[in-house]
């Protein structure tokens, strides 16, 4: 990050389909241009609360921390990652079985009542007991034993609360900001503008000055920390005149024109008139997204400035998830969503093309049936009934709808509703499949906003809780 040759300026725009992760590298990007500081006395008060525990009250510590966070049951494996066990090993001197010591500790403070710990050396006071899966949680009538440990935990999270606002100035530096550009954002916001300022005079008169935009602020820091990088991070690039945005900063940017290099350019601002030249420890990293045709294209010119690393719908991030189809029984079937993506995209970038797949950020939050169904009715065939325009056809083929029964699709004939409200044909079935053979397009008609949701699939019920249903679309 200290060398400024020329290859450190970067120029990056990532571009994409919606649900990426485009934004999210940008996130993570910032992170790589944000200074760290450790707070003050941290550790020392941690060692300080330890110090005068047994293993017996850092255990129960550390289930008195998992109770704040409405947390009874806990594993063995989160107790020995929990930094209050951590330090007290690295007190002991220990790195070896830890686990063990865990167990341990747990098993002889068991209750000699519990059905599910088998031990023969117990303590006379019992404070833990596990379940059938393995937790352990606090037994009710150890709680009035830890009065004093529990005044102890409260005493610490509010000495740390008090220490990070004491050095809340100095926990970071941000080396980057970050704009999203809309269509009204301008050179202005940019680079620099005219502005309204209020005066402080009781006629609270009006007048106009010009401030620095987001850039053209962060350009200024950079250039009085020249051993460190900045960054602009900008999110929907094209959603503005990127042209106008830029104005005359789009020679600037080029990696071999920055200031103190051998190629430097430099220019008189548009409104201030003050000479500029862009740092050469500035980074600029965007995202773009390829799928909005309504979105402004990129001009040539600042395309030949920029690498572009596309981002792809990334299936094989998504999980599978249980569905229980059977409570009593409890059988349970899976739903692997990363199959459900991709059989989903194959037919989309048949029939539309690839810029209207969808991202695996589309999926990535759903753990459950419900949410999956939630996620289909509100955001994912909403997103392809407008790529396809309300086509039926299209819909019913990417929802492998033909020649389902009329009640198993996900995509119904709004005119067959009409015509039988009452569903009394519930397996009536698609006309012939829009593709055939080598997935060729058959020209036959297809309405056009004559569709529905299947009503079962919005109120999640009735086939569209069998996972065979989901199964089908991979």
């Amino acid at each position: 990050m200290n060398d400024l040759s020329i290859n450190d300026a970067v120029n990056i725009i990532y571009t994409g389909v919606a649900g990426t992760g485009k934004t999210y590298r940008l996130l993570q990007i910032a992170k790589q241009y944000t200074d760290y500081f450790p707070t003050a006395d941290d550790d020392q008060m941690l060692a300080q609360l330890l110090q005068d525990l047994s293993w017996r009250d850092v255990l129960c510590l550390i289930f008195l921390e998992f109770k704040t966070e409405h947390q009874d049951l806990v594993k063995v494996p989160e107790i020995v990652a929990h930094e209050f066990f951590i330090a007290k090993a690295a007190q002991n001197s220990r790195d070896k079985n830890l686990s063990n010591t865990a167990w341990s500790v747990l098993q002889i403070h068991s209750s000699v009542t519990s059905q599910t710990v088998t031990y023969k050396n117990r303590a006379s006071q019992a404070y833990f007991d596990k379940d059938e899966s393995g937790a352990w949680y606090l037994l009710p009538e150890s709680m009035a034993l830890l009065t004093t440990l529990s005044q102890q935990l409260t005493e610490f999270k509010q000495a740390q609360l008090d220490n990070t606002t004491k050095h809340n100035q100095g926990l970071s530096k941000q080396r980057f900001s970050m704009v999203s550009f809309h269509q009204a954002y301008g050179y202005e916001e940019f680079v620099e503008g005219i502005r309204p300022v209020i005066g402080i005079n009781r006629q609270a008169q009006i007048s106009y000055d010009i401030q620095d935009g987001a850039f053209l602020a962060l350009c200024q820091r950079a250039a009085r920390d020249p051993e460190q990088r900045y960054a602009i991070l900008i999110d929907e690039i094209n959603r503005a005149n990127v042209s106008r945005v830029f104005g005359e900063l789009l020679s600037l940017i080029e990696a071999d024109k920055r200031s103190g290099l051998p190629n430097a350019m430099q220019v008189n601002l548009a409104y201030s008139g003050r000479p500029f030249s862009v740092p050469a420890n500035v980074d600029i990293y965007a995202t773009m997204n390829t799928q909005d045709h309504s979105l402004a294209p990129l001009d040539m010119a600042l395309r030949r400035r920029f690498r572009f690393i596309d981002c792809p719908p990334q299936p094989e991030l998504l999980p599978s998830i249980n569905v229980y189809e059977n409570s009593a029984e409890q059988k349970s079937a899976a739903i692997d969503l990363a199959k459900l993506l991709s059989g989903l995209n194959q037919r989309i970038m048949q029939t539309l093309g690839q810029e209207a797949q969808l991202g695996h950020a589309f999926l990535f939050s759903v753990q459950n049936l419900s949410q999956l169904q939630s996620v289909l009715v509100e955001q994912i065939i909403p997103q392809l009934a407008q790529a396809a325009g309300g086509q039926i056809a299209i819909l019913q083929y990417l929802f492998k709808d033909e020649q389902q029964p009329y009640s198993a699709q996900f995509i119904q004939d709004n005119q067959v509703a009409i015509d039988d409200p009452l569903n009394n044909q519930p397996n009536i079935k698609a006309q012939a499949p829009m593709f055939a053979g080598q997935n060729a397009f058959l020209g036959q008609s297809m309405s056009t906003g004559g569709y529905r949701v299947n009503p079962d699939l919005v109120a999640k019920m009735g086939e569209f809780v069998l996972s065979s249903i989901y199964q089908r679309l991979y």
